[in-house]
Formats: C-alpha cells, sequence, structure tokens
C-alpha cells in the first residue's frame, strides 16, 4: 500500500485569500492567523493575494474566477455568517458553502472554506482567535497542505 502525503511546507506556492468586510470584527482576525499561518509555512509575503469582499455571498464567484485564473495554488476563503432573528443566515451561509465546494470542483484547485457560521456573536470570537483557536490560521494551514497534495497527485 502506497500513502501520498502533503507536507506543509509552503514555499513555492501562491495563495489567494478572500476576506469578507462584513462582520470584520471578526473576519480581520480570521485573516491576521490566515496571513500568519501561510507566512509560518513557507508562503512567501509576495506570493499572497489578500482579496477582500462585501460579504459572504460574494466569495463563491470571486474563488471560482481566482482558481480558474492558475495563478494560485490554493485559495482561502474567510467570512462569518451569524445567525439572526431572520432566514437570512440560512440562505447566505449556505449559498457560501456549496459556491465555494464548486469553485474547487469546477478548477481543480483547492479552495478552501474558512466561513464561520455561528449561531451567535460569542461563537464567533470564540473561533476568532481565543479559546478555540483562530480557524483562519487553521484554513490557511489546510491550504498549504492541500496546496501540496494536489501538486503530488499531479506530479
Amino acid at each position: 500500500m502506497q500513502e501520498i502525503s502533503a507536507g506543509l511546507n509552503g514555499a513555492g506556492q501562491k495563495h489567494a485569500v478572500i476576506v469578507s468586510r462584513w462582520n470584520d470584527f471578526i473576519t480581520d482576525r480570521l485573516q491576521n492567523g490566515a496571513l500568519a499561518a501561510l507566512r509560518s509555512h513557507g508562503v512567501a509575503e509576495d506570493d499572497i493575494t489578500i482579496i477582500p469582499v462585501p460579504g459572504a455571498y460574494e466569495i463563491g464567484p470571486v474563488a471560482r474566477k481566482l482558481a480558474a485564473s492558475g495563478r494560485y495554488s490554493a485559495v482561502t476563503c474567510i467570512g462569518a455568517v451569524i445567525r439572526g432573528s431572520t432566514p437570512h443566515f440560512d440562505y447566505v451561509a449556505g449559498q457560501a458553502a456549496r459556491l465555494v465546494a464548486q469553485a474547487s470542483y469546477d478548477t481543480g484547485v483547492p479552495v478552501l472554506f474558512g466561513v464561520l457560521t455561528t449561531e451567535t456573536i460569542e461563537q464567533a470570537i470564540e473561533r476568532a482567535g481565543t479559546k478555540l483557536g483562530n480557524k483562519g490560521y487553521e484554513v490557511a494551514t489546510a491550504a498549504v497542505e492541500m496546496a501540496n497534495l494536489f501538486a503530488r497527485i499531479d506530479s
């Protein structure tokens, strides 16, 4: 049996990080975590592109366009959708997840879903760098790993 393992060395990789401006008190922290992860895994500063978008709903189409461009090893999508008293959460969270997954399937490029979907602001804060860690850091680490895995599979 053979196992294909990826590793976490991001040297030479190019990463796009899409960040929703909606709920920026959360997404700014997630972005900082993602950047720290990419840097700590050897991705050069010049090989990281940050793309702000208005909200989580807009992430998917931008992710698809970036992945299809052929310029990036992986695309990391960051946002925060916090449930309110209307069904808006369900529409935005569901479409964001579907479109991000579709971008990866359509292009063959790793597109990672780092959009928090929480019931409360407190839950979002916990996942943006407090007691539950920083999910931005975690998703960007996964992006490095997936870029390596796709490259190994393609070689």
